[in-house]
C-alpha cells in the first residue's frame, strides 16, 4: 500500500456495523516521510516483544510484520505516536487510540484477546519495573478517594443508564446460571446469588460498603426483608439512589450514607461489599479490615465480591489513569490482608470470571448501539476511550488476566455455619 492510499484510507475512517475499527479521520498529524531510525524502532518493538501476529504501517505505507496470516493492521498516523509507543505501549496505546492516532483494522476485542495471549509468553520483570516506576500506585486517602471515585462515576447517570441493565443499574459482574439469559435476568440472578450466599433473613441488618446506584440494598430489603445501611462517595449515585428508594416505599428500610467506607459505625448481622474493593488499594486493606471487625456481630457472615488477579500486578496504566484512578485488582494473598489480622475465616470462594466477561459483551453491545448519544454527551474521542475500555476488560477475564472473586467469610470461632454449600443454589428465589 502507497502512501496515498494509506493518507486516503485514514482520511476515510468509520466504524462498520460490526463495529471493527477501520482507518479514521481528521486528527491526522502530518509527519514526513519514515525514515531509518523509524524502521530500527518498529522492527526492535516487534523483536522485544516476540512478533505478535499483527501487522504494523506507517504514516507512509512502510508496513512491518506483514503476513498473510494476520489479521489485524495497527496504523500509526505520525513520527510522534510511533515514539509515544515505544515508550510507553501499555499506557500510550490507550491514548493514542482513542485521540485517533492509532487506527485499528479488525475486531477490537478479538485483537486485544490475541495481544493480552502473546503478551503474557513475552512479559518479564524489566517491563513490569518500567510500568511501576512510571505509573506508581496511588495510595487512596480520604481526599483522594473521592477524587478517583468523582472521575468515573460522577459523569452522569444518563451516561450509564444508557447502557447498564435497565432495573437496578448494577456496575459489576451478572451471574449466569443460564447461558441464554438476558443482561437483566442475570443481573437478577446475581443479587439472588449473593443474598443466598449471605442466608438473609428478614429483619437481619446489612452494612454495605460501596453501594453503586443502591440496587443491591433495595433488592435485599424488597426481597428478603433486611434493613440496609448503604455507604458511598459519590454523591451522584447517592442521590439517584436515595430518590429510587422513596419512589420503591423503601427508605423505611434502606438508608444511603453518602460517606467513605472508614467511617462506618454500628453493628450488623450482615457486611457485603460488591465491586468496591478494586478502589480501596492493597495499603488500605488492613484498615478495611478493621472496620468488618469493629462492625460484625459475633455471628455475623460477609462477603465480598471483587475483580482480582491470580497473582499481584498492577492496574493497566492507561485504564488507571484516564477511566478507573486508584484501581487495583487484588490476588487472594494480598485479599488475606483483610481476614488474617482480624480472626475471620474464608468460608466460602467463587471465582466467576467468565460471567464477567459476558457480563461486558452485553454492556458493549449496548454501548455500541448508543454510540450517537454517548457521542453527542461528550465527544468521539470519549466514546473510543471508552470502547477500548470495555473492549480491553472483555479480553482480560476471558485471557484470565483478571479474576472475580466472591468470597464469604466469618468470625472464626462461629460454627453456626452449613454443612454444605445447597444452601447457595436452592430454589425459591
Amino acid at each position: 500500500m502507497g502512501a496515498e492510499t494509506t493518507q486516503d484510507a485514514l482520511e476515510g475512517a468509520s466504524i462498520n456495523t460490526n463495529h471493527q475499527v477501520v482507518p479514521s479521520s481528521g486528527k491526522i498529524r502530518q509527519s514526513s516521510k519514515s525514515n531509518q531510525l523509524d524502521s530500527w524502532l518498529v522492527n526492535k518493538m516487534f523483536s522485544i516483544s516476540g512478533h505478535p501476529p499483527f501487522s504494523l504501517q506507517l504514516w507512509d505505507g512502510s508496513e512491518f510484520n506483514a503476513s498473510p496470516h494476520n489479521t489485524h493492521k495497527l496504523f500509526v498516523t505520525d513520527r510522534q505516536a510511533l515514539w509515544l509507543l515505544a515508550y510507553d505501549p501499555e499506557f500510550y496505546f490507550g491514548d493514542l487510540y482513542s485521540t485517533h492516532r492509532l487506527i485499528l483494522t479488525g475486531d477490537l476485542v478479538e485483537f486485544l484477546e490475541t495481544d493480552y495471549r502473546h503478551c503474557r509468553s513475552y512479559g518479564n520483570k524489566w517491563t513490569d519495573l518500567l510500568q511501576f516506576l512510571r505509573h506508581p500506585p496511588r495510595l487512596n486517602s480520604l481526599s483522594g478517594s473521592q477524587k478517583n471515585i468523582h472521575h468515573h462515576y460522577n459523569i452522569g447517570n444518563d451516561f450509564y443508564s444508557l447502557w447498564l441493565d435497565q432495573e437496578e443499574h448494577q456496575y459489576t459482574c451478572a451471574y449466569y446460571p443460564r447461558e441464554d439469559m438476558t443482561l437483566e435476568q442475570a443481573q437478577v440472578a446475581k443479587l439472588h446469588h449473593v443474598a443466598r450466599k449471605l442466608q438473609l433473613q428478614p429483619g437481619q441488618t446489612v452494612v454495605e460498603a460501596g453501594c453503586g446506584w443502591g440496587g443491591l440494598a433495595r433488592f435485599f430489603a424488597k426481597h428478603y426483608g433486611v434493613n440496609v445501611k448503604a455507604y458511598n462517595i459519590s454523591h451522584e449515585q447517592v442521590r439517584f439512589a436515595t430518590e429510587k428508594a422513596r419512589a420503591e416505599d423503601l427508605d423505611d428500610k434502606v438508608e444511603y450514607i453518602e460517606d467513605d467506607y472508614r467511617n462506618i459505625s454500628g453493628t450488623y448481622d450482615v457486611f457485603v461489599s460488591v465491586g468496591m474493593l478494586e478502589h480501596v488499594g492493597k495499603r488500605q486493606y488492613q484498615t478495611l479490615g478493621k472496620v468488618v471487625d469493629g462492625c460484625l456481630r459475633e455471628d455475623g457472615l460477609g462477603l465480598i465480591h471483587t475483580i482480582g488477579r491470580n497473582r499481584p500486578g498492577l492496574m493497566n496504566a492507561w485504564i488507571e489513569k484516564r477511566i478507573f484512578p486508584g484501581a487495583y485488582p487484588p490476588s487472594l494473598k494480598e485479599m488475606m490482608e483483610i481476614f488474617e489480622p482480624n480472626h475471620l475465616s474464608i468460608l466460602d470462594l467463587e471465582n466467576i470470571r467468565l460471567h464477567y466477561a459476558k457480563t461486558l459483551i452485553h454492556w458493549l453491545e449496548r454501548f455500541n448501539d448508543n454510540e450517537d448519544k454517548i457521542t453527542n454527551m461528550f465527544d468521539s474521542d470519549f466514546v473510543r476511550a471508552w470502547r477500548l475500555y470495555l473492549a480491553g476488560s472483555v479480553s482480560a477475564f476471558k485471557t484470565s488476566q483478571l479474576q472475580l472473586f466472591q468470597v464469604v467469610f466469618a468470625r472464626e470461632d462461629n460454627n453456626s455455619i452449613p454443612w454444605s454449600r445447597s444452601y447457595m443454589y436452592e430454589e425459591g428465589h
